[in-house]
């Protein structure tokens, strides 16, 4: 076969761009780019933040009005981006504690401080072999793809698409960083509601993540090309990574605290948007709630599995609704912590890191499920969008 042939990784370094699923070769990356979501940090914020969110969708003001309200209860302000600046100084002070003299260059997809302001940065200080650290685990448009295609269209735009390239760290929902917060977090949770007598058997614990629509989770995870033919089932790899893991915390909480082998959990989803009409991931969290004392529950552990950090919709549709609904439900609650900046998650994320700099074969990378390790260069044909198809997009292959 030719080298035109080959499939090619547009905007990727020299080892990403031939396209094979593990890149199992150290790239000498000179700078890291952590790229958030972004939020709000005051009321003026609020309505042009969720334009930047919802752009190109051509929702009216009076729609987003609907959503600002939970911002607005809390002053305007969406705790994610106090808490990238928190990650962001965790994770220089771990590069440097390693020896790794690499800059953090923060930017989000939709507030200030944004991705381009991060790119033309590291461009102007001479740091032009990016590693992307995206503040999302799982697979699917919105949490992996949208950020891969905004890296291109930055690139496009500030015109360095010759100059920078940009390489990602591969999605790391079962890297043993990620999940031992919320090991933790399940075993006290639980372990407290059995010492102070409730049974086993009226415990539940329940997985909450952030629905998308039905044809986003069949399109997340790879289509085609995948190197390890996982079965990833009807909801594609978005619900299959999040089962797993769920899977994987419980056993290692029963483990560790006897009875909990009896505790029984669900998968549930939050924070649903967009019209009726159109199919969502289901169970919704509060929906389940209400249900828990027909089935003799008297207490919930509910765990924010699909977020790495404390963010808006944690506060708001876990700390307010879900608990409210417990509360309406008269049974007990808790909500578990998120990773944040646990000491375990920060370290995962440089192992990361290392494994790209080193060239870490994929055998030896730790990951936690059997759908691990996920791999560096996204397939073809992953995490389409449905209603835009696909664009642009850096470190994975073009459909």
């Amino acid at each position: 076969m030719s080298s035109s042939d080959q499939p090619v990784v547009p905007f990727a370094s020299p080892a990403a761009a031939p396209g094979a699923p593990f890149v199992e070769q150290p790239v000498a990356y000179d700078g890291i780019l952590l790229a958030g979501f972004g939020g709000p940090e005051g009321q003026d914020d609020v309505i042009p933040f969720l334009r930047n969110v919802t752009r190109g969708r051509g929702i009216p003001d009076e729609r987003l009005e609907e959503v600002a309200h939970h911002y607005r209860h809390f002053g305007g302000v969406s705790p994610i981006n106090a808490q990238n600046r928190a990650l962001k100084q965790a994770l220089e002070a771990e590069l440097t504690r390693r020896g790794l003299h690499l800059p953090v260059y923060w930017g989000n997809r939709n507030w200030s401080p944004y991705l381009q302001e991060a790119v033309t940065d590291a461009a102007a200080a001479g740091h032009t072999r990016l590693l992307a650290l995206a503040t999302s685990a799982y697979s699917s448009f919105s949490s992996c793809r949208q950020y891969r295609e905004d890296f291109a269209r930055v690139l496009t735009e500030t015109n360095l698409q010759d100059t920078v390239t940009i390489d990602k760290v591969r999605q790391f929902f079962d890297h043993p960083g990620f999940v031992q917060p919320f090991v933790d977090g399940v075993r006290d949770a639980v372990a407290g509601f059995l010492s102070d007598g409730v049974a086993p058997e009226a415990v539940r614990v329940l997985f909450s993540t952030h629905s998308i629509p039905t044809a986003d989770a069949e399109r997340s995870g790879p289509r085609t090309g995948d190197p390890l033919h996982r079965d990833l089932g009807p909801g594609g790899a978005y619900a299959a990574q999040h089962l797993a893991v769920a899977e994987v915390v419980m056993a290692a909480v029963a483990a560790e605290v006897p009875g909990a082998d009896r505790v029984a959990w669900d998968l549930v989803y939050q924070s649903r948007s967009g019209p009726p009409s159109q199919p969502w991931l289901e169970p919704d969290v509060n929906d389940v709630i209400a249900g828990l004392p027909a089935a003799g529950v008297q207490a919930v552990a509910i765990v924010p599995l699909g977020f790495v950090s404390d963010h808006m919709e944690v506060l708001w549709d876990l700390d307010t609704e879900a608990m409210d609904a417990a509360a309406e439900a008269g049974i007990r609650a808790v909500r578990t912590p998120t990773p944040g900046v646990d000491p375990a998650f920060v370290s995962g994320l440089v192992d990361l890191v290392q494994e790209r700099l080193s060239g870490t074969p994929a055998g030896e990378r730790p990951h936690m499920t059997d759908l691990g390790p996920w791999f560096d260069v996204c397939r073809p044909a992953c995490c389409e969008n449905v209603r835009a198809g696909f664009k642009p997009a850096a470190a994975g292959l073009v459909p």
